[in-house]
């Protein structure tokens, strides 16, 4: 079988990550999951964004979590993508919405109202002020989607091992993904992970370590590697068995699996 292509925050190559334009482009070209990161704004909101401040995708100052969401929602989240794109006399004229800061519940109800079914990654990103009230809020949205039960198309993401056991005590049947950014950290996370938990190794770790690699293989957790952007990377992951690879090059990595 071959693995689930998951846009990595969108079609993040072309489009700038985390944005509803990203996301929507993500779809048009056939992704069948999307992967994005959350943060809890000041007024307690969840908003799908990397960075813990603005200088990189914003152009400003400021931490996420000291706004709230109507700062953040007056900022142009894409222009730092494309930074010429105004000079260009040809060029389609641009939706701001499809720009700006995008919630957590506009994604999730994107998908819910799209015509097939799309699974949904979510990574909560720790350390944040906010402690667990991130997987806290988490948890409660997907009970407004009902989608904190078994046959829900999300699941949720993590580097933290502890933000994980928090959603597993919430809702017990959400699929969760351990992520692992060093090799070195598995020996200790193959002891204390659930046994139905998926792996998410990183991408240079497995190609730098083939010894690493076949450990994850062989580990009896279903595979989902992050970023995979590369025809060499996409067939390594499936020489390991990978279930779901995450690709800033959603449209591109169907298009090599269909080859």
């Amino acid at each position: 079988m071959r693995p689930q292509v998951v846009a990595h925050r969108g079609a993040s190559h072309e489009i700038a990550e985390h944005t509803l334009g990203a996301y929507l482009a993500a779809l048009d070209g056939g992704a069948e999951g999307l992967e994005c990161d959350v943060r809890l704004t000041a007024d307690g909101h969840l908003v799908c964004v990397h960075d813990r401040d603005l200088r990189r995708t914003a152009s400003r100052k400021g931490a996420i979590s000291t706004l709230d969401l109507a700062d953040l929602s007056e900022l142009d989240f894409a222009s730092w993508k494309n930074p010429w794109s105004e000079l260009d006399d040809e060029a389609p004229d641009r939706d701001d919405e499809l720009g700006r800061v995008l919630t957590l519940r506009k994604l999730l109800e994107t998908v819910a109202d799209y015509d097939r079914r799309i699974e949904v990654a979510i990574e909560t990103k720790h350390p944040t002020r906010y402690g667990g009230l991130v997987e806290k809020r988490l948890v409660e949205m997907l009970r407004d989607f009902g989608w904190d039960r078994a046959g829900s198309p999300v699941r949720v993401m993590s580097f933290s091992f502890t933000a994980l056991q928090r959603v597993e005590r919430m809702a017990p049947d959400i699929p969760l993904v351990q992520l692992i950014e060093h090799a070195v950290s598995w020996p200790m996370l193959r002891r204390v992970i659930g046994k139905d938990w998926i792996v998410g190794p990183g991408i240079d770790e497995l190609r730098d370590s083939p010894r690493f690699a076949r450990r994850i293989a062989r580990s009896g957790h279903e595979v989902h590697v992050w970023t995979v952007n590369t025809p060499e990377d996409l067939e390594l992951c499936q020489s390991l068995g990978a279930s779901a690879v995450i690709s800033d090059r959603p449209a591109y990595m169907l298009e090599l699996l269909a080859q």
